[in-house]
């Protein structure tokens, strides 16, 4: 099946979110046009259908939505990926974005750790906090259960940086989750459980 619907409603967002792991068409609304952006080419770069819908209180700014959203995505793959059983369970990737060059790099382990090492130089991107791209990736993690590393190699545009950022994401997470065929039987780990 590999695919799951989160419903998530707090005071601060509403949030249904539909995540496949095979390529459909993509539809986001999270309030927030930068966002939209990253989360339209996540989903085409990783191959993945997302369907996103969120109503947030950007009144007071995106925070609530960019964290709620990633929680959201983040049960997603969890639940989607199901006993993890013949997964690649590793991916790895390095983006040029222009100027910039980003590496990424996840192991879907049941071990939630990010390891962040972004310097965006400016504090906003259209209206949208730069310091919201940790915050995203950050929840994303802890409801995954991934372990996911993410280091500048260069980059100079906050733009170009972010937007290398979730493309590589993307590409990575494509490649970790991916069917190995010749242990499409198995659960990727010695321990025989992730």
């Amino acid at each position: 099946m590999r695919s799951s619907e989160i419903i998530r409603k707090t005071k601060e967002t509403d949030i249904k979110l539909y995540l496949s792991l095979s390529k459909d068409e993509s539809t986001i609304d999270t309030g927030c046009g930068f966002l939209d952006h990253m989360l339209t080419l996540f989903a085409r770069h990783g191959d993945f259908t997302l369907r996103v819908i969120c109503k947030g209180d950007t009144e007071v700014d995106y925070h609530h939505t960019a964290e709620d959203i990633a929680i959201c995505l983040g049960d997603a793959f969890k639940q989607a990926l199901g006993d993890m059983k013949g997964i690649t369970r590793y991916g790895s990737f390095i983006l040029p974005m222009d100027e910039s060059l980003i590496l990424t790099a996840v192991d879907i382990s049941g071990r939630s750790g990010l390891y962040y090492d972004l310097h965006i130089p400016t504090e906003k991107v259209g209206d949208f906090d730069t310091e919201l791209t940790q915050e995203f990736f950050e929840a994303f993690v802890r409801h995954a259960g991934v372990t996911l590393h993410i280091k500048q190699l260069a980059g100079t545009n906050s733009h170009h940086i972010i937007e290398g950022t979730f493309k590589s994401f993307a590409r990575t997470l494509k490649q970790a989750v991916s069917i190995d065929e010749n242990n499409k039987d198995a659960i990727p780990s010695t321990k025989g459980v992730l």
